[in-house]
């Protein structure tokens, strides 16, 4: 049981935004296609993987920093979101990504186990910030299209765009 200094750290902690809110996660790997079974350990880090992406890419467009995106995006998804962060620069304006939730699908996994590609319906706020005045909030509901590939210690996003129904990926 927490005695009251803890419980007033908690609450302290949560009302000063200390504490972000987690997403909520859905994962469904039932339909996973490709000749190599999809083993929980690789579901899992895949999985931490995406969503520490998804922490990463809030701060780099938050703080225009290009080099926060170095640990969890790689190829194609690196270079489109700074190219968009060299734009918010010359702008003048940074963007606040809080994602909500995430249904993510596992799809397919390569035979080499060297990429493993998801569909994720995910729910965020995007925050537009101009000057370090926010001038706007939009409630976002979106399905992307990833690619993973491993790293030396963890799976790094490749590819993060939306799927044909038209919705825009973050950064681009």
């Amino acid at each position: 049981m927490l005695g009251r200094s803890a419980i007033a750290g908690v609450w302290f902690a949560l009302a000063s935004g200390l504490v972000a809110a987690q997403p909520a996660v859905q994962v469904d790997a039932s339909q996973v296609q490709g000749p190599r079974p999809l083993e929980e350990q690789t579901k899992t880090a895949a999985i931490r993987g995406y969503l520490k992406s998804w922490q990463s890419m809030s701060g780099a467009f938050e703080q225009n920093r290009i080099d926060l995106l170095d640990a969890d995006f790689v190829g194609a998804a690196k270079e489109k979101m700074a190219d968009t962060i060299g734009e918010q620069i010359k702008l003048g304006i940074q963007t606040r990504y809080q994602d909500r939730s995430h249904h993510i699908q596992f799809v397919f996994y390569s035979p080499e186990g060297l990429s493993i590609e998801l569909i994720d319906q995910v729910e965020y706020d995007v925050q537009v910030i101009d000057h370090g005045k926010p001038i706007s909030t939009v409630p976002t509901s979106a399905r992307y299209i990833v690619v993973m590939t491993p790293s030396e210690t963890q799976w790094s996003v490749r590819v993060m765009q939306a799927d044909s129904q038209g919705n825009r990926s973050p950064g681009t």
